[in-house]
């Protein structure tokens, strides 16, 4: 009796947690409430601490933040208001031309917000051709909150442009571009965020039939990405967050609740199907299914890590932000579910949907489409290795050519915002004066003659060399010793152009004159330099993400199933539906092909930071269907299955969670599609494409027929590697219900056995 008492007590991690949960499941229930409730309380009292300008940008554009962050200088908020003649008629020295700059002047300061407003005939800011001229001018107080007091003056210029038809009065500047990005970027995440948990909760309600079952996953994500915004509030005072690192971890968060949720329920739901009580179908759910959950979950976590070490604030924010939600989703997997589903027993089926659970019930744990899906890639495993890879081959090509870069205003909003189309018209007339190159200068002492003689000499310089058409702009702030320069680059918003500048100013301009003074540091920042630097900075951070989360993930998959085939499998696998992904990316939003069914014409790029951040999500992610379908073809083969028997026993019992999952992700993902920002519908294309393609080519075709070909080899590990920690089911395996076969059946023999499971 004690031998066999030693044999059903729970082995593993998972096993223990869900088999302690549901004992003491008021405990767990209270412990997860209190969790959410204390996490939330802490975090609203430390308060989130964001990224600041100078850790956003790397390179020479953090430290123009950064000297004058210390400086004690604040940037204002700079905005310029174009006037210019419609139809080619009035020029500057017309007298309607006159009146209508003395309104937009008038107009603007008697909103009370602004200050160093200038009149274009004091600055001599007007075109060449007389036709175009701007009024310049600063917004009072903190340029960090200038956004938030800008509409009363533009409703000032608004009210210049109704007076004044036959010209045109446009705005542009710091804190009306930021408001313009701001409300777009916010409303679309908003849109998002209240789309994503009807879609989500609606797709669950058709897979489980019934209102609590369907709930259970929604509830589960959204009191983890509650209890992780606490948490991370509390990290933020180390490592600084963002609001788009909030809204990443939303979407993760909710990805991997409901998927992880779904794993544990749909197994105890299978379980109790079979005619097993709650308790056993519970322990098998922990012992299986929990496992799964915390080997996708730790996998999830490295990849999210892998962002880290980019050295670029957002990113780090972003992975450090996901990787917590996901921790905690995955502790509530394991502890809580469990707990909720030993309180409500039968009542989790509460709420049927009469005609789906119906369905359900007839169509018990396997899924009848992918079991017609499994005959002919069983009965012709080379043809569909062939066919499927290829066809992903072929999807990846485009890839080749990815032409990445930060998408401008035009190109991230089309012309659907009144600034996109200011700043347009700004920069035709006065190429690069509306977003100049920003030179700061640090000096011992600003004034002495040497560092004087250079400022000039710079002026005079970076227009004799072609970086600048002029005007060249110095501001000095003698107390600080640190002078301003303001250079319009040539190209403007043509971002190969105005590189192309700034390089002439870093490389020629700059060490000729600014250089040759001892003690000085003259770092250029800007937009365009912003830019550079940032795609710098990427560039060189994507060799050692890539390579720290594939090789981690190598190493979390050998030692969870003892493999060297599996984990060898698994990143193949993985690299070819990201390739597939970046390839669909390519050609919709580069190539244009299909663009304007996502309503993307015209892009001919792919945001810079997008291929590193899909890259580590799609990595993560299709590793929680990898690790579920092989674990479920493992725990078969253990249970003394052939191979043919054990993936399709593997495949057909994890379809239909994997395909609910996937359809969930896709939904979600497809929103982001929609939405007006370039870069969102980019992400959310590249993501929905690549779980699309995960779920469905690579789990339903790719791997059975890998798994098929190789046989007995799928388990092989060398003697050299078998010193490696094992991760690998500790826990005694379930007996098997018969599976019908796929074609031709096959019984196992002692010798077709896994050699670890043989005794």
């Amino acid at each position: 009796m004690a031998d066999t008492g030693r044999l059903e007590r729970p082995r593993g991690i998972a096993a223990r947690a869900g088999s302690w949960s549901a004992r003491h499941r008021w405990a767990a229930v209270g412990g997860w409430v209190l969790l959410v409730i204390l996490a939330l309380a802490v975090g609203s009292m430390t308060g989130r601490v964001d990224v600041t300008d100078s850790e956003q940008v790397p390179g020479e554009s953090g430290r123009v933040s950064t000297i004058l962050d210390e400086a004690g200088i604040d940037a204002a908020a700079g905005e310029t208001v174009l006037i210019q003649a419609k139809d080619g008629g009035l020029t500057a020295n017309d007298p309607a031309f006159h009146k209508a700059v003395d309104a937009v002047i008038g107009g603007v300061r008697d909103t009370g917000q602004v200050t160093a407003l200038r009149s274009p005939y004091e600055t001599k800011t007007i075109s060449a051709d007389r036709r175009s001229a701007l009024v310049q001018f600063e917004m009072r107080g903190d340029p960090e909150k200038a956004p938030e007091h800008i509409q009363p003056v533009l409703d000032a210029v608004g009210k210049a442009q109704d007076r004044h038809q036959d010209l045109r009065i446009e705005e542009f500047g710091d804190a009306s571009g930021q408001k313009a990005f701001d409300d777009a970027f916010g409303d679309d995440f908003t849109q998002a965020e209240f789309s994503a948990l009807p879609v989500a909760l609606g797709i669950l309600l058709i897979v489980f039939g019934a209102l609590v079952a369907a709930l259970l996953p929604v509830v589960l994500a959204m009191t983890a990405f509650l209890a992780t915004t606490g948490l991370v509030a509390v990290v933020s005072h180390w490592v600084h967050m963002s609001d788009t690192a909030n809204s990443v971890m939303l979407l993760v968060g909710l990805a991997v609740g409901v998927d992880y949720c779904l794993f544990y329920l749909r197994r105890e739901r299978e379980e109790r199907a079979a005619g097993r009580d709650a308790q056993t179908a519970l322990r098998i759910a922990a012992a299986t299914s929990g496992r799964a959950v915390l080997v996708s979950g730790v996998t999830v976590i490295v990849a999210m890590a892998g962002m880290l070490f980019t050295g670029i604030a957002e990113f780090k924010a972003m992975g450090l932000a996901t990787l917590m939600v996901v921790a905690v989703a995955m502790v509530g997997s394991v502890t809580v579910l469990p707990a909720l589903l030993s309180l409500l027993g039968e009542r989790v089926e509460k709420g049927r949907l009469p005609f789906l659970a119906r369905a359900k019930r007839r169509g018990g744990g396997e899924s009848r489409v992918w079991r017609t899906v499994l005959g002919p890639v069983l009965r012709r495993p080379k043809l569909s290795l062939a066919l499927a890879s290829g066809a992903l081959i072929a999807l990846a090509v485009p890839a080749v050519g990815m032409n990445t870069a930060n998408l401008t205003l035009d190109q991230e909003f089309g012309d659907r915002l009144p600034v996109v189309t200011a700043y347009n018209h700004i920069d035709e007339a006065f190429p690069g004066g509306s977003d100049p190159a920003k030179v700061v200068v640090k000096a011992d002492d600003i004034e002495a003659a040497p560092v004087r003689d250079a400022l000039a000499l710079f002026r005079t310089e970076a227009v004799a060399k072609g970086a600048s058409k002029g005007p060249v702009e110095v501001t000095v702030h003698r107390k600080q010793n640190v002078a301003v320069v303001e250079v319009p680059l040539i190209g403007g918003s043509d971002e190969g152009k105005a590189e192309r500048s700034l390089n002439v100013l870093r490389d020629e301009v700059r060490p000729a004159t600014l250089g040759t003074v001892d003690g000085l540091d003259a770092p250029i920042g800007g937009s365009t330099a912003s830019s550079k630097d940032f795609n710098d900075k990427l560039g060189s951070a994507v060799p050692p993400v890539f390579a720290f989360v594939v090789v981690f993930a190598f190493l979390l998959m050998l030692m969870s199933f003892r493999s060297l085939t599996i984990a060898v499998t698994s990143i193949v696998l993985n690299l070819l539906s990201v390739g597939a992904a970046y390839g669909i990316l390519t050609a919709v939003f580069q190539h244009g092909w299909g663009a304007g069914l996502v309503g993307a014409e015209g892009v001919g790029a792919i945001v810079s930071w997008l291929p590193l951040f899909l890259f580590v999500i799609l990595f993560g992610l299709s590793m929680d269907y990898h690790v579920f379908v092989v674990s479920r073809i493992r725990e078969a083969r253990l249970a003394g299955r052939n191979t043919k028997d054990a993936v399709v026993h593997g495949v057909v019992t994890t379809a239909g969670v994997v395909t609910s999952a996937a359809v969930i992700m896709v939904a979600v993902f497809s929103i982001f599609g929609t939405l007006s920002m370039q870069s969102m519908k980019q992400m959310g294309v590249g993501l929905a494409a690549a779980v699309l393609i995960d779920a469905t080519v690579i789990r339903g075709v790719l791997l059975p027929a890998v798994m098929l070909l190789l046989g007995e080899r799928n388990w092989y590990l060398p003697k050299w590697l078998r010193w490696l920690p094992d991760l690998a089911h500790d826990e005694p395996a379930p007996a098997q219900r018969p599976t019908a076969p796929v074609g031709a059946p096959a019984r196992p023999d002692a010798d077709d056995r896994p050699r670890h499971a043989r005794v």
